[in-house]
């Protein structure tokens, strides 16, 4: 695969009206969601799984690349055609997710640690001859009514993130910084933003002390929303100014660009918080905003394919559309009306 500089990776990873598509979930958590389906939770059907995605055809016009798992990397089509290259010549880049998950904190059992440093650096470079050409890793806030997060678990999985993504850039991988606040919980949406303010704080000082080049980064953000058990609930326009808000008093004007998780927000939900975020100070944001999202666009693939062959034309027609709605959303051209266009273009294709 031709060498890119890490710019020109991190420019084509934030294309306008182009995301990126998460499908670097372990074989555990894959396992679990084919189980609920009746699909058999073998490696076989992980690797057809992953074909129906990234052969979706024409999905690099909404999609400039996806997240793969350590075991996704290493597995070809059908053909014999590495998923790595099947991306390269469908014109969307590899990336990988390098963390190792996560682990209690000592001293703070209910947070946790993200692991996966050790021997990093030999990693990315295995990952990066093998034609990825971005990373992910994931840290995971926890807030609860008793005081969590605590400044020890902030400051330890900012420094981890810090620490990746240094290495990633020594080894010409841009890195997706992904500091996720978790959406469990009944914490009110101002609770949600203090908390996200602290950690994004944390954070990029933590880059900066590591000489972390931010220009050549993507930042992973969570939206600032209400707890899933939270008993207000707040607007669309609420979570896009909350939102906003936060990323402009934290996040530095340098920064590579903005591509936010979905944290297990309903698909069109996802969609509209994203568009929204295009209205009021979202028009002047410094860095470019998209999407990265797993379930949000998997979610309705995997509901129709069912495990079975016959099913594949359907669901790579559901990532399509999903895909075509986010992009539409990344622009700020998304409404409800959009739907219905995604699902007549793929009737008329």
């Amino acid at each position: 695969m031709p060498e890119q500089s890490l710019a020109e990776i991190t420019a084509s990873m934030v294309a306008p009206g182009k995301g990126i598509l998460a499908v670097d979930e372990s074989n555990g958590t894959c396992n679990g969601r084919f189980e609920k389906l009746g699909i058999p939770p073998t490696i076989e059907m992980r690797q057809a799984y992953r074909e129906l995605l990234l052969s979706v055809r024409g999905l690099n016009a909404f999609v400039s690349g996806a997240i793969l798992y350590d075991e996704t990397i290493r597995q070809s089509s059908a053909a014999g055609v590495p998923f790595a290259k099947l991306m390269h010549d469908a014109g969307m880049l590899p990336g990988i997710k390098v963390d190792a998950g996560t682990e209690p904190l000592a001293g703070s059992p209910r947070e946790t640690i993200t692991f996966g440093l050790d021997g990093l650096r030999k990693r990315v470079a295995e990952y990066h001859a093998m034609g990825a050409r971005f990373a992910k890793w994931r840290a995971v806030i926890r807030i609860s009514v008793d005081g969590l997060p605590s400044r020890a678990c902030i400051e330890a999985n900012a420094q981890a993130l810090a620490r990746y993504a240094a290495l990633c850039q020594e080894g010409g991988l841009v890195p997706i910084v992904e500091p996720e606040v978790l959406m469990d919980g009944d914490h009110t949406i101002e609770r949600c933003y203090d908390v996200t303010i602290e950690v994004l704080r944390a954070v990029f000082t933590q880059l900066t002390i590591h000489n972390v080049v931010l220009e050549h980064i993507v930042l992973k953000p969570s939206m600032v929303i209400e707890g899933t058990d939270c008993a207000t609930r707040s607007s669309v326009e609420e979570v896009a100014r909350a939102t906003m808000s936060c990323l402009s008093r934290t996040v530095p004007a340098a920064v590579g660009g903005v591509a936010f998780l979905s944290g297990g927000q309903s698909n069109e939900v996802a969609s509209a918080h994203l568009n929204a975020m295009f209205d009021g100070a979202g028009s002047a944001k410094p860095w470019p905003l998209t999407f990265s999202y797993g379930r949000a666009l998997q979610q309705p693939a995997l509901h129709l394919w069912k495990g079975q062959a016959a099913n594949i034309p359907a669901a790579q027609a559901a990532l399509y559309h999903r895909a075509m709605c986010n992009s539409e959303a990344a622009l700020g051209r998304y409404t409800a009306a959009t739907e219905h266009h995604a699902e007549r273009v793929l009737v008329e294709s």
